[in-house]
């Protein structure tokens, strides 16, 4: 039996999904500027790649055979069923506010050849509180949500995180945080996404302070984790992968990045030109930090 609330689960199934297209990519109404659209699906399927390559695997807390494994912004849902898989007598739910292509279509991508039967997806906005009971899960994961969350709603966040961690469970948070020894280009089409976000009301620096946020929350036993992952050819194949996944993510905020007047199309291409030939010099030290931070409900 899975742990919703079944009234407030019935009535995320049940919301209607309102798109608008930018630049001829699909978006949906909410704070999260990215697209959401197959060619997104198979860019956040890439960067789970890139992540977990980077950090070597695909969490930090020291969880032990979980029952009940909660990914809240699931996105393609890469994660939350790669848990399912290691953890076959766990239950894993994926949430987010636009159902997963495995959810829709029948494709599973890359890397699996089955949907796993322990895996389920239920639609919700972490925004609007999550449709579960109290003390449901023993792991609470959310990443890559930098961009979707107000700054001032990041309390109300990990504290919602929180209350559905059972006792003595453990809540997981990853976000990025901002290119070090970078070109112009790179950094300059950086700011501009942390404009954007701005006049989103997100914050796209908070990163590095999401272990603070979990010790804020009475959190205990937080442990901190923080890679830098590099930014082109000169960090070899990770280098590379960052890279691209960098590019992708230029591609996919071009049009609300424009649209929003953040830049004109014109300053945005330039910005991308100088930022892939950035990433192909062998010169650059450029470097993105990524922070891993967990902390365990107490009893």
């Amino acid at each position: 039996m899975w742990p919703f609330k079944r009234r407030v689960a019935s009535q995320a199934v049940q919301t209607k999904e309102r798109f608008f297209w930018i630049g001829g990519r699909r978006h949906v109404e909410a704070t999260y500027p990215l697209p959401k659209d197959l060619g997104e699906v198979n860019r956040l399927d890439f960067q789970h790649f890139v992540l977990r390559n980077g950090f070597g695997g695909n969490y930090l807390a020291p969880v032990n055979n979980p029952h009940e494994v909660l990914d809240v912004g699931c996105g393609t849902g890469r994660w939350a069923m790669e848990l399912a898989t290691l953890f076959p007598n766990a239950n894993v739910i994926g949430v987010d506010i636009v159902a997963p292509a495995v959810d829709r279509e029948a494709t599973l991508g890359t890397g699996l050849d089955r949907r796993p039967p322990n895996y389920a997806y239920v639609q919700g906005n972490i925004l609007e509180g999550l449709p579960f009971a109290e003390r449901s899960f023993d792991f609470t994961h959310q990443r890559l949500l930098i961009t979707a969350i107000p700054k001032d709603r990041w309390p109300y966040v990990v504290a919602e995180l929180k209350r559905v961690t059972k006792p003595g469970g453990w809540i997981e948070l990853a976000e990025p945080g901002y290119p070090q020894h970078a070109g112009p280009g790179l950094k300059q089409l950086w700011d501009s996404w942390v404009e954007l976000c701005a006049l989103r009301k997100a914050d796209f620096l908070i990163g590095s302070t999401i272990g603070d946020m979990l010790e804020t929350a009475g959190l205990r036993h937080v442990i901190r984790h923080a890679k830098d992952f590099p930014m082109g050819i000169h960090g070899g194949r990770l280098g590379q992968m960052s890279a691209t996944d960098c590019l992708a993510t230029g591609e996919a905020l071009r049009g609300p990045t424009v649209g929003a007047g953040v830049r004109t199309a014109e300053e945005y291409e330039r910005l991308m030109e100088m930022t892939r030939a950035e990433v192909n010099d062998p010169r650059s030290k450029a470097v993105l930090p990524f922070y891993l931070a967990c902390g365990q409900r107490p009893a």
